[in-house]
C-alpha cells in the first residue's frame, strides 16, 4: 500500500509537469503587506488604514461608527488574487463582500459573506485586479468595523494596467493631462491643515468640486493626506522644497555651483519619498522647487545671479531625471513666481513634463507670457488668488490696501476664468489657499480662516462646479474709520452689511501690528455695537495698525474687512516745558539703521524721531528746564523698546534727585502720568528693560497746566 501510494504520487507529479512543460507553478504570495491602502474612514489617528496591511498583529484599522465602510489596498498592478484573509477585532462585519477592481472606480465581487462571525476568516477566491477591497454593509455591534490584518494572496502582476497612471499627452498647443486614461482638469487648492487631519477636511473639499491639492514638502508625515485624498477621489501634487524657496524675501541661500553636499542630500530625500509614495493612488505629480529662480535674487546679483539661476535649473533637471528613473507613472513639474523663470527651464531643464507658476495680480497675463516666450510645454497655475500686498497700491497711511471680501470673491473667479481659457496648454490650477490659519496672511488669502467660510470659498466652489450652497456669508459693503486716532482713545468704525439669507449678524474686531513689528497675529479687542457703528479702544502703541472687522452669521460663514489706522500720541493739556530744552543721557545709539538716536530727539516735538540707548541697565534721560518749574503731567511715548521699571525724578541742581513717580509694570506704548512736582531738571531713570534691546523714546514731555 505504501509503495503504491508513492508511485501514484510520483505519477501525479509527472502528469502535472507534463501539462505545462518547462514551468513550475509558484505558490501564492502575500501581495498586500506594506502596499498603499485607503479606507472610507478612520476612527482616529491611532487606527489608520495602513495598520491593516503592516504585518503587525498588534496594530489595527478601525472605521467610523456607521454603515457602510470599506478598506482598499492597491497592489500596484493587475494581479491574480487567489485567497483573502481577514483578522477581525471585536468590531467585525456580519455582511460584507471581497471585491476587485482594475481602476479603483468600478468593483466586482469575488466573495460575498452574510452572517459573518468575526475572528480570523480566510477565503479561497478567484479574481483579477489591481485593487482589492473589503466592503462592509452591516456591522456586528454599535462600533464601526476593525481589522488587525487584511491579507491578499495571489500572483503579483508586473505592469500597471494599460492607460493607468498620470500622463501628459498630445502635442504643441493641444495637450491634455490624463489620470488612468481619463482627462483631468486640475481643480485644486493649496493645502494648509496638518496632514494627520486630512480625513476631516476631505468631504468639504470634495463638495467644493476640488480634485487636486498642492503641498510644498513631502516626507513621512505625508501619507495620511494621500490616504484621505485617494479615499475621496482626490489627488495630490507633492512638492519638494529647495532653497531659496518662497521667492522675494526668502532665506536659506544655497550655492548651486559649489554646494555639492546640499544637492546630494536633497536628491537623496527626493529619491526616498518618490520611492515611498510612487504607487500611492493619491499621487498626481511631483513638483520640484518653489519660487527659487526668482528668490535667488536675494542671494546674488549681476553675473553671479545669472550663473546660479542656470545651475539651479540644471539641478532641477537632474532631480527630474532621478524621479523619472523611479516613477514612470507621474509627471514632474517645477514652480516659480515669475514666468521669466521658464526661460531658464526651457534651456536647462528639458526633462520637465510641464511648467508651473504662482501668479496673483498678473494671473491673466500668464497666457500671453507663454505665447511670447515661445514655450513648448503645457503648464499649471500652482498658486493664484487675490492680488497680494506686493501688488496693490498703498493707502493714506502708507500700507498696502487689502482688497475687500467682494473684490477677493471676484478675483478668484477672474483668476479661474483666465487659467482655464488657455485651452490645450493650461491644465488648470491650485488656488491659494485652503487653510484654517487665522492671522494677517490667512485673512488676506485663506478661504476658511479659523474654519469659517468666506465669499471667496463659495466663488471657488461655483468655479469648480461644486455643490450649491444652502447658506452664504454676510456681505460687508462699506467700512470707514478715521485715518488717525489717539493711543487708548475710542475708535469708531462705520459699517454697512447685509446677510443674503437674513441671518442675524454677530460682530467682532481685532488689531494687527504687522506694519509696526512684522507680527502676523490678530489681537481680539472688545467691541460695542450700536446699529451700523462699532466702537473699539485704540491700541496704546504708536504706529500704523490694521483694524479687522468680522461679521458672522452663526452658520459657519464669515465676512471680514480690514482698514489701516495710525495711532498717535494723545495731546496732553498744557504747555510742554521740556520741548526744545537741552537733554543729556546715560548713552545713545550711534551706529545702526537710522542712527544716531541722540537724547535731543526725545524733546524735539517730532513724533517720528527718537532717542535710543545701549542695550543695558540702568539708563537715564535728563532734560534741563532752565529754571525751577512746577509741572503737573509727564508723557512718555515709547518705541518698541520700552521700560518695565523706571522712576520720574526731579532735581534743583542736577546732582541730588528725588523720585516723584515709579512703576515696575510698564508695558510700553504711551505712559500718561499725572504728577505734580517742582524742579529745574526732570529725569527718566530706567532700571529694567521690557525687551532685549535698550530703551527708546519718541517723546519725553513735561507739561505745565
Amino acid at each position: 500500500m505504501f509503495r503504491l501510494r508513492s508511485v501514484g504520487t510520483v505519477l501525479a507529479v509527472l502528469v502535472g509537469l507534463a501539462v505545462a512543460p518547462g514551468t513550475v507553478s509558484a505558490a501564492p504570495s502575500l501581495l498586500s503587506q506594506g502596499k498603499p491602502v485607503t479606507a472610507s474612514s478612520a476612527e482616529g489617528a491611532g487606527t489608520p488604514a495602513s495598520a491593516a496591511v503592516d504585518g503587525d498583529p498588534g496594530t489595527r484599522w478601525s472605521s467610523a461608527w456607521s454603515d457602510p465602510q470599506w478598506l482598499r489596498v492597491d497592489l500596484g498592478a493587475s494581479s491574480a488574487v487567489t485567497r483573502v484573509e481577514l483578522d477581525w477585532e471585536s468590531a467585525f462585519a456580519t455582511n460584507f463582500e471581497i471585491q476587485v477592481s482594475a481602476t479603483g472606480d468600478s468593483w466586482s465581487p469575488i466573495r460575498s459573506v452574510t452572517g459573518g462571525t468575526g475572528g480570523r476568516q480566510g477565503f479561497d477566491v478567484t479574481g483579477t485586479g489591481r485593487y482589492v477591497r473589503v466592503h462592509s454593509t452591516q456591522r456586528a455591534n454599535g462600533y464601526g468595523i476593525s481589522l488587525w490584518e487584511f491579507r491578499v494572496f495571489g500572483t503579483q502582476g508586473t505592469n500597471p494596467q494599460p492607460g493607468t497612471g498620470v500622463r501628459v499627452t498630445g502635442s504643441q498647443g493641444n495637450w491634455q493631462l490624463t489620470v488612468d486614461g481619463q482627462p483631468w482638469t486640475v481643480k485644486g487648492l493649496t493645502w494648509g491643515p496638518p496632514a494627520a487631519d486630512a480625513a476631516r477636511y476631505m468631504p468639504e473639499l470634495k463638495s467644493m468640486g476640488v480634485n487636486t491639492l498642492r503641498t510644498w514638502g513631502t516626507d513621512a508625515s505625508t501619507r495620511p493626506l494621500l490616504d484621505a485624498a485617494a479615499a475621496n477621489g482626490l489627488r495630490v501634487m507633492n512638492g519638494f522644497w529647495l532653497q531659496p524657496g518662497g521667492g522675494p524675501g526668502s532665506g536659506g541661500c544655497v550655492n548651486y555651483v559649489t554646494d555639492t553636499q546640499y544637492k546630494a542630500d536633497m536628491l537623496s530625500q527626493i529619491r526616498q519619498w518618490v520611492t515611498e509614495y510612487k504607487d500611492h493612488p493619491g499621487v498626481l505629480m511631483w513638483n520640484v522647487g518653489n519660487e527659487s529662480i526668482l528668490g535667488l535674487q536675494n542671494c546674488y546679483s549681476g553675473a553671479e545671479l545669472e550663473t546660479q539661476r542656470v545651475e539651479y535649473a540644471k539641478y532641477v533637471n537632474e532631480a527630474v531625471r532621478a524621479i523619472h528613473a523611479i516613477d514612470t507613472n507621474h509627471p514632474v513639474t517645477n514652480t516659480d513666481a515669475w514666468t521669466g523663470a521658464w526661460a531658464y527651464l526651457k534651456a536647462h531643464a528639458p526633462d520637465l513634463d510641464l511648467y508651473s507658476v504662482n501668479s496673483y495680480g498678473n494671473v491673466c497675463k500668464v497666457r500671453q507670457d507663454w505665447i511670447s516666450g515661445g514655450y513648448t510645454k503645457p503648464y499649471i497655475l500652482t498658486e493664484a488668488g487675490p492680488a497680494g500686498e506686493w501688488e496693490v497700491p498703498n493707502d493714506a497711511n502708507g500700507v498696502p490696501a487689502e482688497p475687500t471680501d467682494v473684490q477677493k470673491r471676484d478675483g478668484y473667479t477672474q483668476a479661474w476664468n483666465c487659467i482655464t481659457a488657455h485651452t490645450g496648454v493650461s491644465f488648470g490650477g491650485t488656488l491659494f489657499h485652503y487653510g484654517t490659519e487665522y492671522d494677517f496672511g490667512a485673512v488676506w488669502f485663506n478661504l476658511t480662516p479659523a474654519g469659517k467660510k468666506r465669499l471667496s470659498f463659495y466663488s471657488v466652489q461655483r468655479a469648480f462646479g461644486g455643490a450649491t450652497p444652502s447658506n452664504t456669508p454676510p456681505v460687508i459693503s462699506a467700512m470707514t474709520l478715521p485715518q488717525t486716532v489717539a493711543a487708548g482713545a475710542p475708535l469708531t468704525i462705520d459699517v454697512a452689511a447685509s446677510d443674503p439669507n437674513g441671518d442675524a449678524i454677530a460682530w467682532s474686531a481685532a488689531f494687527n501690528s504687522k506694519y509696526i513689528d512684522n507680527s502676523g497675529g490678530l489681537a481680539a479687542t472688545p467691541v460695542q455695537v450700536s446699529g451700523n457703528r462699532l466702537t473699539v479702544t485704540a491700541p496704546d502703541r504708536l504706529g500704523v495698525w490694521k483694524v479687522y472687522v468680522m461679521a458672522e452669521d452663526g452658520r459657519g460663514n464669515i465676512g471680514i474687512e480690514t482698514r489701516s489706522v495710525r495711532v498717535v500720541a494723545p495731546q496732553p493739556a498744557g504747555t510742554n516745558v521740556a520741548q526744545g530744552r537741552p537733554a543729556t543721557a546715560s548713552s545713545y545709539q550711534q551706529v545702526g539703521d537710522g542712527a544716531p538716536y541722540p537724547p535731543s530727539n526725545a524733546v524735539d516735538g517730532n513724533g517720528n524721531s527718537r532717542w535710543a540707548t545701549d542695550w543695558a541697565d540702568p539708563q537715564w534721560l535728563r532734560v534741563d528746564l532752565g529754571v525751577v518749574t512746577t509741572f503737573q503731567h509727564v508723557q512718555l511715548v515709547w518705541e518698541g523698546a520700552y521700560g518695565r521699571a523706571y522712576e520720574i525724578q526731579v532735581s534743583d541742581d542736577g546732582t541730588n534727585w528725588r523720585s516723584v513717580y515709579g512703576t515696575t509694570t510698564g508695558n510700553g506704548g504711551v505712559d500718561s502720568i499725572d504728577v505734580t512736582a517742582t524742579g529745574r531738571y526732570v529725569r527718566l531713570h530706567a532700571t529694567q528693560r521690557g525687551t532685549g534691546w535698550g530703551y527708546s523714546l519718541y517723546e519725553f514731555g513735561v507739561y505745565r497746566r
